[in-house]
């Protein structure tokens, strides 16, 4: 090591350099992180209590719904402490925890959206045999070889980054633990290091996109075949929302850990963060859930069920009155 003194503990500076807007950030956050939590519950909740919802491709969204509330709340809460303390000092340990759970679980939301266009490609091509092709078991296995695959390319990132030598600076330019800032920390960061883990993120990203984009090759040349037009449309219309959550993910993804870094793209990067780990996750509940229709019926019958065990009120008008309201809300919701 020479004359380095060996580190110990990071200084997660994140947006150190602008207070002026660390009050309303942490506010645009906390209601973000409290949306995508009541949302994604709602859904999970959803699932488990209708019958009809016990279905593979209800199981993969619930699968996928809990995966993204485990991701933001790797990120989230420690993002709004630091926020509002002054000390924003993560201990090493601390640090390679946070990343292994945070690419673990992001790898695994890309297994499981590869996962789920398995689906849709069984779904459409194979209608009579689905049940048959898609088992309890089998969804069961899908869902557990994403998590293994996920903690596995994680654990193996970690691996290579946290047996580098950390000295001298302590500054990680980000407001969590993310692979590039942390590895250039490193005295003995080198370009195999560099193509070690460009593989690795590589192999999960663009990996898993191809099987999707496959089984979406196979979809199209399915449907486009079928006679009807308005058994194509419906086709169309279930795969649409799926495909959305997909190209932006991957989008945001892509950007920031397989594009080539200069010395200026750290901001970038942190401000794409704010985009992958905030605004993201909504995606799931709004784009892919909210917008059901039977996840829609779903979720009225259990609010329904909620108003039940509501305390009695003083007239049967103030029911009426309180069950418009939520009516209204649910209408909201749903953007309808």
């Amino acid at each position: 090591m020479g004359n380095h003194t060996t580190v110990s503990t990071f200084l997660l500076w994140g947006f150190s350099s602008s207070p002026d807007i660390h009050g309303l950030l942490f506010v645009a956050v906390f209601f973000s992180h409290v949306t995508i939590l009541a949302a994604n519950v709602s859904i999970m909740v959803a699932i488990k209590l209708s019958h009809n919802l016990h279905t593979p491709m209800y199981f993969f969204l619930c699968g996928l719904s809990f995966s993204e509330t485990c991701t933001t709340m790797v990120i989230i809460p420690r993002m709004l402490v630091d926020l509002l303390s002054e000390s924003k000092t993560i201990s090493l340990p601390e640090c390679a925890t946070q990343m292994f759970f945070f690419f673990g679980l992001a790898a695994n939301n890309c297994s499981i959206m590869a996962a789920m266009s398995y689906d849709h490609y069984t779904a459409i091509h194979s209608p009579l045999h689905y049940y048959t092709l898609m088992t309890r078991k089998i969804c069961f296995q899908l869902m557990m070889a994403s998590c293994v695959v996920g903690l596995l390319v994680s654990l193996c990132i970690i691996t290579t980054i946290f047996n580098l030598s950390f000295c001298d600076s302590n500054t990680i330019q980000h407001f969590f633990c993310d692979i590039s800032p942390v590895a250039d920390l490193a005295c003995d960061y080198t370009s195999h290091h560099k193509v070690a883990i460009f593989v690795l993120s590589a192999s999960v990203l663009m990996g898993s996109f191809i099987l999707i984009m496959i089984s979406y090759v196979f979809i199209v040349s399915t449907v486009v075949k079928m006679p009807s037009a308005k058994g194509r449309y419906k086709s169309f219309s279930t795969c649409s929302s799926h495909l959305t959550v997909v190209f932006i993910h991957y989008g945001f993804a892509c950007f920031v850990y397989l594009r080539p870094k200069n010395s200026d793209s750290s901001h970038e990067d942190m401000l794409m963060a704010v985009t992958y780990t905030v605004l993201t996750p909504l995606l799931n509940p709004i784009v892919y859930s909210l917008r059901n229709k039977q996840m829609q019926i779903a979720l009225r019958k259990v609010l329904d069920s909620v108003i039940r065990f509501l305390p009695p009120f003083t007239s049967k008008r103030a029911l009426n009155i309180q069950k418009a309201d939520l009516a209204l809300i649910i209408k909201v919701a749903y953007f309808q």
